[in-house]
């Protein structure tokens, strides 16, 4: 069995690792990797193949820097050329970015089938690029790999169990990484004294609903200056989000540090006190790591979280900031509650395919 792997983001090299490393244990399987480049980073250098031991991608396109449909197009056209070259079986996606759509598209024209890690997860906001693409993979999708029994819920009530995809819920393929790679975790490099020695909140800012908009951005930064007050707030700043500050001379007295690698993000998850987010990822990994979270968007597709009380949608206005972490720092939290899944995402999520071409 042959399959083509699409990954055009860090979280998807980081998802894409762990089926990788789970792969090499079936002589039977050839995974193809392709890089559209959507997301270029200077981390992903040699360096940063090693330490998250990722394979190098076996075709890296370099479409990176336009506009959404640009992007798309440019990339379906060169992903149809890999695969009318290597003639896979399956064709692997992951969440819901242009790479992941432009990957969909590409192969279900060639009638070659889609599996979507991460299907069925629902903003409801229509608006937002994530929330069309994901959509659309889905509906492109051979089968649908759900990470929790709320995205199942979700494809069913969008009339998928009439049609004759296979919906298969694996559980969350970032909490294979999260438990693999906390044991490899690194302190940043540089970290202030005050945040290695004690406690801390650790903050992300760079979600363009929140950037691109200078009202919602000034009051999410006025809110983190003054939490940071009463305790210390970290937040590895997106060098977007900085140039945006810096144009528009916004006061910032809360501590920033440069962007930071997984491994060391790991590191400031597992000794913070409380994360505040609007990143969707991250959101979900302050759960992993048994740490509340504030959301600061006003919606989010880890619905379960926010319902269990371990999250708290607070957008971001000010008051309602402050009340999420007055309640955060008081709640008492169930972490153990395994909404996505037990570890074994990656073996499930093989073995299923490999048992969908013997079915064949």
């Amino acid at each position: 069995m042959k399959i083509v792997t699409i990954i055009g983001a860090r979280p998807q090299f980081i998802k894409a690792a762990v089926i990788s490393r789970a792969l090499k244990k079936y002589d039977d399987v050839q995974e193809v990797i392709v890089h559209t480049g959507q997301h270029f980073d200077e981390n992903m250098s040699e360096i940063f193949f090693e330490q998250m031991e990722i394979p190098k991608p076996d075709y890296s396109l370099g479409i990176a820097s336009l506009s959404h449909g640009a992007m798309t197009g440019r990339m379906l056209e060169e992903i149809e050329k890999v695969l009318l070259l290597e003639k896979p079986d399956w064709l692997l996606v992951y969440g819901d970015t242009n790479s992941t759509l432009a990957g969909a598209l590409a192969a279900s024209k060639l009638g070659i089938k889609v599996a979507h890690i991460e299907a069925g997860l629902r903003s409801f906001n229509m608006s937002m690029p994530e929330e069309q693409n994901r959509i659309l993979t889905d509906r492109l999708s051979s089968i649908l790999f759900c990470p929790t029994e709320v995205g199942k819920m979700n494809l069913l009530k969008e009339g998928y169990s009439s049609s004759s995809k296979s919906l298969v819920v694996v559980g969350d393929v970032m909490y294979d990484a999260a438990n693999y790679y906390s044991e490899k975790s690194q302190m940043p490099e540089n970290l202030p004294k005050k945040i290695a020695d004690g406690a801390f909140i650790l903050g992300t800012i760079h979600r363009a609903e929140n950037t691109n908009d200078l009202n919602r951005l000034t009051s999410l930064i006025n809110t983190l200056n003054e939490i940071h007050k009463i305790e210390p707030v970290l937040v590895p700043l997106h060098p977007r989000t900085k140039a945006i500050i810096d144009k528009n001379n916004l006061q910032v007295d809360f501590i920033t540090i440069e962007p930071v690698g997984y491994l060391e993000m790991v590191h400031l998850l597992k000794n913070c006190n409380l994360v505040i987010s609007d990143s969707g990822g991250v959101q979900k990994e302050a759960y992993f790591f048994n740490k509340p979270c504030l959301i600061t968007r006003d919606e989010t597709e880890w619905v379960e979280l926010v319902e269990h009380g371990a999250n708290h949608l607070v957008g971001i206005e000010r008051g309602s900031i402050l009340a999420g972490y007055k309640r955060a720092k008081s709640s008492v939290v169930d972490y153990t509650v395994p909404f996505y899944g037990n570890g074994d995402c990656a073996n499930k999520i093989i073995n299923y395919l490999i048992q969908s071409e013997v079915d064949l």
